[in-house]
């Protein structure tokens, strides 16, 4: 079965892009449009900016776009029908479906298949864990303890495993699921003539994406065996990749909005006893070191990180420079150190929620100062240790990306160690100048030999030309779609300019070629067409063009007409705009006929065939002589 057409119409006509896309990212009102840090990349400007009247995101920084539907693809990583399917479950639109035809039955991605046996698996180690007997003594006895109470197991979805070799695989070949399906899904290991179960003995924690599905499992044994270990997780698949997800981050997304803050924790108890404490804006890094992607995706919902530490100083030490990342993407951070034995789920449970509230409240520090009382300790008696201690506390404010923010950590970490701020200075401005140099190093291309760099050259030049007719034929269809019936001289409309000039040019670039015939075929038909046209009925490459087309970063904040200062827009200029553009389109084709026409030359000058293509070149260079002056440039003879 497949979603019926009036379905998806009526989804799409539901859909507010900005409600969508603010589910995951922080939008900020500008003028008209909507800007944001981009999900995508890593920034500290924002670069993503979404229109409400366009019904179009862009970002600027990955150079992704399009509309909310194409939004849930990317940043959920699914298809276009489960983008749809979580749609539709948003705005409470009831799918209905229409018959198959063989072409679609023949479309079952990898992705879905796996989604479909993690949640059947899922399903069945929480049965397993409420109705079997051995789910019941062991795994529900085991959370019982923990203090877990049933809503808090249903809303994680906690589950058991039993204790045998293969009670799940023959669970899931009774209920027809495929055995690679199974093994790609990371459920089942198969070893020579062998297949066992990954889970067994051990209660699970399925680790969701962001619209609830269940992508994965982390499991703790609980037996004492010494040859196991503690926690294992599922492996990397075609939908888990543990680098892009922090545990939690499905229940506790809305919370970390709502607060504008994120606890961040290692495990998974730790974030579920949170939630019983009533503190619901926590994920875990699941015991992994914290990466790019975990913090970009945090960066989606806040720009706080409050990161919780047991009570070990040596394993806070052992993970502070993987905390210096939070603070090189632009987060504040925070952190808060829990007494000696301590971590999150233990002191939850000892104080009680009210106790645990306080507890955060009252010892919530900055970072630089929560580190440098931390290192401050030890180096008060030991010149070499304390000089340590300036240079690891001084390269992590080195991280921070806001000048301004590193100078008052600076003073403050002068006070808090007693030293002269200008020493802080000094060894900050050190670090920030080697970092430069590096990054200049790494940038210098490699050397290679002069016979390389002249084939390079020539390559160069090429490609050159080509990405200048490129950007050409790109600006010709911008200004045709976007103001094609705005007239730029006496009852001369611009989409009439543009086609009598372009009567004989083919454009060299697919998607433009595609944009500008559309257009012509239509214009026959008495239709000029615009960008909502494409955005709407284009092919998939067409739209995805259009976006980048009619998506606009720069807008004028201020009403300059007021201060009776006159700043033209775009439209005031078009006469000149579309003149020189399609005069340097132009000028850009002549210049590659030029180019190979000389190589042409070049290949049949031994046979003396050369006359017509020298005669051809003369013209040639003339023409672009013209179209050099009408531009007002200088062209080499």
């Amino acid at each position: 079965m497949r979603i019926s057409d009036d379905t998806i119409q009526e989804i799409k006509s539901q859909i507010d892009i900005i409600d969508v896309i603010g589910e995951f990212v922080n939008l900020k009102k500008s003028g008209t449009n909507y800007k944001a840090l981009s999900p995508f990349t890593s920034e500290k400007t924002p670069s993503f900016f979404v229109s409400p009247a366009k019904d179009i995101y862009k970002c600027f920084s990955s150079g992704k776009g399009g509309d909310a539907i194409n939004f849930i693809m990317e940043i959920e990583g699914v298809n276009y029908i489960e983008a749809l399917q979580y749609l539709a479950k948003k705005y409470g639109i009831q799918i209905r479906e229409t018959e198959e035809t063989d072409e679609d039955v023949l479309v079952h991605n990898e992705r879905e298949s796996l989604f479909i046996v993690l949640s059947f698996a899922k399903d069945y180690f929480v049965r397993t864990l409420l109705e079997h007997p051995e789910g019941k003594s062991v795994g529900l006895s085991y959370f019982r303890e923990r203090g877990f109470d049933d809503p808090t197991i249903k809303k994680f979805e906690l589950g058991y495993s039993l204790d045998t070799w293969n009670a799940f695989y023959q669970e899931a070949l009774q209920q027809k699921y495929q055995e690679d399906v199974l093994e790609k899904a990371g459920l089942i290991i198969r070893k020579e003539d062998k297949v066992y179960d990954r889970f067994r003995g051990r209660v699970l924690f399925p680790i969701h994406n962001l619209t609830g599905k269940t992508i994965a499992f982390g499991a703790r044994i609980l037996t004492g065996e010494k040859n196991q270990p503690k926690y294992i997780n599922s492996p990397e698949t075609p939908v888990y990749h543990k680098s892009q997800i922090l545990y939690g981050i499905y229940q506790g997304r809305q919370a970390i909005r709502q607060k504008d803050n994120c606890y961040l924790v290692e495990g998974y108890t730790d974030v579920i006893s949170m939630h019983m404490a009533g503190e619901e804006n926590v994920v875990a890094s699941s015991g992994t070191s914290l990466t790019d992607g975990q913090i970009a995706m945090i960066k989606r919902y806040t720009n706080n990180i409050t990161v919780l530490f047991d009570g070990d100083e040596a394993g806070i030490k052992a993970s502070l420079r993987g905390i210096d990342m939070i603070l090189q993407s632009g987060l504040n951070v925070r952190a808060v150190m829990f007494p000696e034995g301590e971590d999150p789920d233990s002191y939850a449970r000892k104080i009680g929620p009210s106790g645990f509230k306080e507890y955060l409240k009252d010892n919530t520090r900055d970072f630089i100062s929560f580190k440098t009382a931390l290192f401050a300790r030890e180096a008060q008696q030991d010149p070499i240790t304390k000089a340590k201690t300036i240079k690891e506390i001084v390269a992590s404010i080195a991280r921070i990306p806001d000048g301004v923010q590193r100078a008052v950590y600076i003073k403050e970490t002068s006070v808090l160690l007693a030293i002269d701020e200008s020493v802080l200075i000094s060894e900050l401005n050190k670090i920030l100048i080697s970092e430069r140099q590096k990054r200049k190093s790494d940038a210098r291309e490699p050397d290679i030999s002069l016979i390389e760099k002249t084939a390079e050259t020539t390559l160069d030049r090429s490609k050159s030309s080509t990405e200048s007719i490129r950007l050409q034929e790109k600006e010709s269809i911008r200004l045709l779609i976007n103001y094609g019936l705005n007239e730029i001289e006496e009852e001369i409309l611009l989409y009439e300019f543009i086609l009598s000039e372009l009567e004989d040019v083919e454009f060299q670039t697919p998607v433009y070629r595609t944009i500008f015939d559309t257009f012509k075929e239509n214009l026959k038909k008495g239709h000029v067409l615009d960008a909502d046209y494409f955005l709407k009925y284009g092919p998939e490459e067409v739209k995805k063009e259009v976006v980048d087309l009619v998506a606009n970063p720069y807008e004028i904040s201020v009403n300059w007409q007021n201060k009776r200062i006159f700043v033209p827009t775009e439209k005031d200029l078009l006469s000149r705009s579309v003149f020189d553009n399609i005069i340097r389109l132009k000028y850009r084709i002549v210049s590659r006929l030029i180019e190979e026409n000389i190589e042409e030359i070049r290949e049949l000058k031994k046979h003396d065939e050369t006359d017509h293509l020298l005669k051809v070149n003369m013209e040639l260079k003339k023409i672009k002589s013209e179209l050099a002056k009408k531009l007002g440039i200088v062209v080499a003879s």
